[in-house]
């Protein structure tokens, strides 16, 4: 998702979106009645996007859980006809792990992920981090880990579900490092899901 001033439709309620969504040639997500259009990826967001993917689907191979593609779309909020408060996105990756539950019997609208993926770029990173974030922690009551991937640097950053509302902040940082994603008994190790990705030079 871009910014606010890139937003497709005004006052578009849960049900209009996915109507139009659903035979849309190109993604939107959706925030409260506003419909943004989906940025295009650079080659880096695609790569690591391709290898945590991967190196997920690997090691839940044999195991209940499931990576989905970026294609899924996933409903933060309590849906009810007419309204128009609540989140439609698609998350860079996302992994269910108990029977898959949808918003209908189209099945393309998960609301139960136990993990979600989020690779940053400059102009999602602050949505991502904090309305997006919110959103997923507040509304999804099966999500356990939230994974913020950086483009910019080698780091990625996990948010773990903790009792009583509270979420647990750790991070992996440089191409040693190696990270744990409880939820599901995976891990990520950072030279894996950066090979090949080129960083920003500083001038």
């Amino acid at each position: 998702m871009e910014t606010k001033n890139q937003a497709l439709l005004r006052a578009c309620t849960l049900d209009d979106y996915l109507a139009q969504e659903r035979v849309a040639e190109i993604r939107h997500e959706y925030l409260d009645g506003m419909v943004y259009d989906m940025a295009g990826e650079t080659l880096e967001h695609s790569t690591i996007c391709a290898k945590v993917s991967g190196e997920l689907y690997a090691q839940l191979k044999g195991k209940p859980c499931r990576t989905l593609s970026p294609n899924m779309k996933i409903l933060s909020g309590v849906y009810s006809p007419g309204q128009s408060k609540g989140l439609f996105s698609y998350p860079d990756v996302a992994v269910v792990c108990e029977e898959p539950k949808f918003h209908d019997e189209r099945r393309d609208v998960l609301l139960n992920p136990i993990l979600i993926v989020e690779v940053l770029s400059p102009g999602t990173e602050l949505f991502d981090r904090d309305e997006k974030f919110l959103r997923y922690r507040t509304c999804l009551d099966s999500l356990q880990n939230y994974v913020l991937i950086s483009t910019a640097t080698p780091m990625v950053e996990l948010f773990q579900r903790q009792p009583r509302g509270f979420w647990l902040y750790s991070d992996a940082v440089g191409m040693d490092a190696t990270i744990s994603l409880p939820a599901i008994d995976c891990e990520l190790a950072l030279a894996d899901i950066y090979g090949r990705v080129s960083f920003p030079v500083d001038n």
